[in-house]
C-alpha cells in the first residue's frame, strides 16, 4: 500500500517524464517541487513505488520511468482535467460550426483534435444500424445523369452520381421521387434494402430502367452506411514520438489501417457519453498495440446513437491534456449534431 506522498511522487514523475522523456531521479524532484523534504526520504517514496512495480528504471543507476501501472494509477488519481483555454474553446466552436455535413464535421473534428493532442485524433462515424430514413432526393443533372441523396436521422447526407439508359423524364422523376420517400421515409437502415426490391414493381413498365437504376444506386448507399467505419487525421503524430516505442510503430500503423481493430478496441472500452476512459499498454496488448494507449469518450447524434471519439499514441502522453481535449471536442460534436437538422 502505498503512502499518499508517495502517490504525489508518483504524480510527479509522470509529469516530468511526459515533459522531458528523460528518466526522473530524487534529486530532479526535490529540486524541481516542493516537497519539504530529503532527496533520501523521496529515494524511499521511490523504492516502494517500485516495489509495487509503478516505476521502473530504464537502465542502471538511471533516474526512473512509470511502469503501464503506474500510468493507470495516475490516470485514476485524475480528480480534475485541465480545461482548455479560451482560445481553444473558440476554436471548437468556429472550426466545428463551419462544417456543412456530417462528413465535413467529422474530418475537421480529427483534424482540430490532433492539433489539440499531437497525437493521433480517430472519430468513430454514428452507428447507423439503427439509424432511419430522414428523406430521399433524387436530382436530375442532365439528360440521362441523376444524383441520389440519402439523409438519415444521425445527420448522415450520402451523394451519389447515376446514368440512366434513357433521358430522364420529369413528371416520371417526380412520381419515383415521392414514392420512395412515401415507402422509405422513417424506416431503419436495416429494413430499406428489403423494401427497395418491391419498388420496381410498383411503377409502369415505361419508368422500370428508371427506377431500377434509382434502387441500385440507393441500395448501394443504404450498405454502405450500414458499415462502422472511423475518420482519422494526425498519423504523422506518431513518427514524431517515434522513440517513445521500444519495438516498431508498424504494429500501430498496422492497427490504425485495419479498423476493425480499432472499433474492437472502442467497443471493449465500455465508452458513455461525458465519461472519459483511458486504456494503457498492456491493458490491450491483444490488440497489437501493448505500446500505445488511447483516451476516448462517446459522443451522440439527432438520432441518439452512440459512437466513439478519441486519440491513440504512445503511453507518455499528457493524460489530464488529452483527456481534456477529448471530453470538450466530444461535448460540442454531441451539442452541435443534436440541434443540426441536417
Amino acid at each position: 500500500m502505498v503512502s499518499e506522498r508517495s502517490l504525489e511522487v508518483l504524480r510527479v514523475i509522470v509529469q516530468d517524464y511526459v515533459a522531458s522523456r528523460e528518466p526522473v531521479g530524487s534529486k530532479a524532484i526535490v529540486e524541481r517541487h516542493a516537497f519539504g523534504v530529503s532527496a533520501a526520504t523521496i529515494r524511499n517514496d521511490m523504492a516502494q513505488l517500485e516495489e509495487e512495480e509503478l516505476i521502473a528504471a530504464p537502465h542502471t543507476s538511471s533516474g526512473r520511468v512509470p511502469t503501464d501501472k503506474g500510468y493507470r494509477v495516475f490516470v485514476d488519481q485524475l480528480t480534475e482535467l485541465r480545461p482548455l483555454t479560451p482560445a481553444q474553446r473558440q476554436a471548437i466552436e468556429t472550426f466545428l460550426g463551419e462544417a456543412v455535413d456530417l462528413d465535413d464535421v467529422l474530418a475537421r473534428t480529427v483534424r482540430l483534435l490532433s492539433q489539440f493532442t499531437s497525437q493521433v485524433a480517430l472519430a468513430q462515424y454514428p452507428s447507423f444500424g439503427s439509424a432511419r430514413v430522414r428523406h430521399i432526393e433524387i436530382v436530375a443533372l442532365g439528360p440521362t445523369r441523376l444524383m441520389t441523396v440519402l439523409i438519415t436521422d444521425t445527420g448522415r447526407v450520402d451523394q451519389r452520381l447515376l446514368d440512366v439508359a434513357t433521358p430522364i423524364d420529369d413528371d416520371a422523376l417526380a412520381e419515383v421521387r415521392g414514392r420512395v420517400n412515401a415507402e422509405l421515409g422513417g424506416l431503419a437502415l436495416a429494413d430499406v434494402a428489403a423494401k427497395l426490391g418491391t419498388l420496381p414493381g410498383a411503377f409502369p413498365h415505361e419508368n422500370r430502367d428508371l427506377v431500377q437504376a434509382v434502387t441500385a444506386s440507393l441500395g448501394e448507399q443504404v450498405a454502405a452506411n450500414r458499415q462502422d467505419r472511423l475518420v482519422m487525421a494526425g498519423a504523422a503524430n506518431l513518427a514524431r514520438t517515434e522513440r517513445d516505442f521500444r519495438g516498431s510503430i508498424y504494429p500501430v500503423l498496422e492497427a490504425l489501417e485495419e479498423q476493425v481493430t480499432m472499433l474492437k478496441l472502442f467497443g471493449e472500452m465500455e465508452i458513455e457519453v461525458d465519461a472519459v476512459r483511458a486504456s494503457i499498454g498492456h491493458e490491450h496488448q491483444a490488440s497489437g498495440l501493448g505500446e500505445a494507449s488511447v483516451v476516448a469518450t462517446g459522443y451522440t447524434t439527432t438520432g441518439g446513437g452512440l459512437a466513439h471519439l478519441g486519440v491513440l499514441g504512445p503511453t507518455r502522453m499528457d493524460y489530464s491534456n488529452n483527456m481534456a481535449a477529448v471530453r470538450a471536442v466530444a461535448r460540442y460534436l454531441t451539442r452541435l449534431l443534436g440541434e443540426d437538422d441536417r
